[in-house]
This record gives C-alpha cells, structure tokens and sequence, in this order.
C-alpha cells in the first residue's frame, strides 16, 4: 500500500517448513486392506475402513509399520507414544556410537630432535587417551624439494610410536603437506 508507514515483513525466500511423517497413519493410509497387528485384536487381513475403526474403538491409532508387504502391515498402537519410543531408540544408538576424536600434530620438513621427541611425547598420550593421531609435515615455499625428508620424518614417528598405536595410512602427499594417519591399538587405551 503507498504511503503505509507499517514495515512490510520480511517474507523473500521463506517456505513454511513441511515436516514429512515417517509412517502413515489412519487415513494417510492408501492401500485397500492391511494386515492389522497389536494387542487385544486378532491377527488379520482386513479392509482399511474397518482396521480404522477397530483402532479408533480402542482410543488408538493405525499405524503402517510394514508398507512393502503384500498387503501392508499396520499396528493399533498410540502413534505420540510409537514416535517417542522410536527417537529414543534412535538416540540411544547414536549416543552408543564410538566418537573417534583426530588429533594433528605438525611438523617442519627440518624438525630439529628435542621437537620431535616432544611431539612424539604428546602423540603417546593422544593414543593413549583412545585418540586418533593425524601427523602430517607442512612443506612452505620451496621447501617442497624436500619431500624425501617429510617421509624419512613421518616414517621415524611411526616407528616412535609403534608400541601404542599402529600405521593407519602410510605417508602421502596432497598439495602442499604430506600427512599420515596413526590409530591407537586395541586394549592400549585407558579411557575413563
């Protein structure tokens, strides 16, 4: 409206979220008859009108579990309550998976003794913690002529390490850096 002195709310670009269901239920159902499972109701083929209806009776909801079957299998079940048993099941595998932390230790191509025994020292414990150890030496400049020495220092560090943790991936050069993977060996961690 010209003249208007109401700010126009911002709307360029915005599409209501469409939060999709991942299974049908009651009417979202399309297929003719379904196989109704659950508890108080016998196991069987039934039109889509009636298997609703069954539910409904029981104050509960219809809920396709099986939609590739011939034909589709639906439980009578309270689908607030199947959700939440779902998201916690979900959240307990995820909270069961074994985050793998990756700690970069850095070198030079002319990393002097006492560095490198510091940085072997940290890396021991790193392993030692359950710690994955991504080492890797930085070639800066014209330093890259020195590829040799990157690998003779990567393979050296390995070999310091041997006891706690073993050879991932070998040497490799990508761009400017050769880098290396060392994981931790099995029963050497002492997580807490």
């Amino acid at each position: 409206m010209p003249g208007s002195n109401r700010p126009r709310p911002y709307t360029r670009g915005f599409r209501p979220r469409v939060v999709e269901e991942p299974y049908r239920v009651n009417e979202r159902i399309t297929s003719p008859q379904v196989r109704v499972v659950g508890e108080n109701i016998k196991v069987d083929v039934y039109p889509i009108q009636v298997a609703i209806k069954l539910a409904q009776d029981q104050g509960l909801d219809l809920v396709e579990i099986s939609p590739n079957a011939d034909p589709p299998v639906c439980k009578v079940i309270d689908y607030s309550k199947f959700k939440y048993e779902q998201k916690k099941k979900q959240k307990e595998i995820k909270s069961n998976a074994q985050k793998t932390v990756v700690k970069e230790i850095r070198f030079g191509p002319n990393t002097d003794e006492h560095d490198f025994n510091f940085k072997v020292k940290h890396a021991v414990n790193f392993l030692k913690e359950g710690a994955k150890v991504k080492s890797y030496v930085h070639f800066a400049g014209r330093s890259i002529v020195y590829k040799e020495r990157g690998e003779i220092l990567l393979l050296k560090f390995a070999q310091s390490l041997e006891e706690v943790g073993k050879v991932e991936q070998m040497p490799k050069l990508e761009g400017k850096r050769m880098y290396m993977m060392i994981a931790p060996k099995p029963g050497g961690s002492s997580k807490k």
